[in-house]
C-alpha cells in the first residue's frame, strides 16, 4: 500500500488514514508532529535526523492539519494524536500474541495504572510492563541500562514512550539498538497519562476544533503558556514563508 507524503517547513508528513496507518506499522519507529515540534525542528538539529530517519511521520495537531488543507492545498486524511493512536492500536492487536507493550514514562504509579486499565478493557495483558523514570534519566547511563535491561527482560516488542518531546524521540534513537526485541517504537507524549486517568483529555469538541492545546494550557498554564503562546506562535510565519517560496531549511 503505497502512500504520498506532504511537505511541511523541514518535516515530512505521511499522508496516512488511522486504518492504514494501523494496517502497515508492523515495525520502525512512528513519530506524531505537532506545532511545537514543528518549532524545535527549526533548531535542534539531532531532532531533525531523527525526524529525517523516522519510518511514520503523522499528524497530531488539528491547528496544523487546518494550516495544510486550507492554506498550504495540501490535505492529509485526519489527524492521528498519540492519545487517539495509542489506544487503537491497542484494540487493533488485541488478539495478537506477538504484540507485547512496554509502558516507559509519567508520573510515578501512572504507568502501572495505565497497564491495569488498558489490560482491563482490552482482556488480557496486551501491556506487559510499565516503569516511570525520575526527572533527568535521559542523562543518567546507569539508569537508562537498567531501563533497558528491564525492557530486554520483559520481552516487549513494543515500545511507547511518553516523557515529552524531544526527550522521548532521542531517548528512542540513544537506545532502540540496545532494545533487541523491539520491533515498534512509539513516542505518545502525555497519553499514558490520559490512560492512567491522571489527567484529563479535552472534549472532543475542542480537539476537532483545533483547540486541544487551549485546554491543555488551562491545567498546566504555568509549565505550558510558554510553550503555546510565545515560542509557538512564530510557526505560522513559517508556514507564511512557506507559502511564497521563501522558507528555508536551517539544516539543508
Amino acid at each position: 500500500m503505497e502512500f504520498k507524503r506532504c511537505k511541511l517547513l523541514n518535516c515530512t508528513i505521511d499522508s496516512l488514514s488511522m486504518n492504514q496507518l494501523l494496517f502497515k506499522l508492523t515495525e520502525g519507529v512512528l513519530l506524531t508532529p505537532n506545532v511545537d515540534h514543528m518549532m524545535t525542528l527549526q533548531e535542534d538539529p539531532e531532532f531533525y535526523r531523527i525526524y529525517q530517519e523516522a519510518e511514520y511521520v503523522v499528524l497530531d495537531s488539528q491547528v496544523i492539519a487546518f494550516v495544510m488543507k486550507y492554506f498550504l492545498r495540501t490535505p492529509v486524511p485526519e489527524k492521528i494524536s498519540g492519545s487517539d493512536f495509542f489506544p487503537a492500536f491497542c484494540r487493533y492487536h488485541k488478539d495478537d500474541p506477538e504484540i507485547k507493550i512496554f509502558l516507559l514514562g509519567g508520573k510515578p504509579g501512572a504507568p502501572e495504572k495505565a497497564m491495569e486499565n488498558i489490560n482491563s478493557r482490552i482482556g488480557h495483558d496486551i501491556i506487559i510492563g510499565a516503569h516511570s523514570p525520575s526527572m533527568g534519566f535521559e542523562k543518567n547511563p546507569d539508569e537508562c541500562a537498567v531501563i533497558v535491561d528491564m525492557i530486554n527482560s520483559s520481552g516487549a516488542t513494543v515500545l511507547a514512550v511518553g516523557v515529552g518531546a524531544p526527550k522521548q524521540e532521542k531517548w528512542i534513537y540513544n537506545y532502540k539498538a540496545m532494545l533487541k526485541g523491539v520491533k515498534i517504537f512509539m513516542g505518545i507524549g502525555a497519553t499514558i497519562e490520559f490512560e492512567a486517568g491522571f489527567v484529563e483529555r479535552a472534549p472532543s469538541w475542542m480537539s476537532s476544533a483545533g483547540l486541544e492545546w487551549l485546554y491543555r494550557m488551562l491545567q498546566e498554564p504555568g509549565r505550558l503558556w510558554r510553550r503555546y503562546l510565545v515560542r509557538d506562535i512564530p510557526f505560522f510565519w513559517l508556514v507564511f514563508k512557506q507559502k511564497l517560496g521563501k522558507y528555508r531549511n536551517p539544516f539543508a
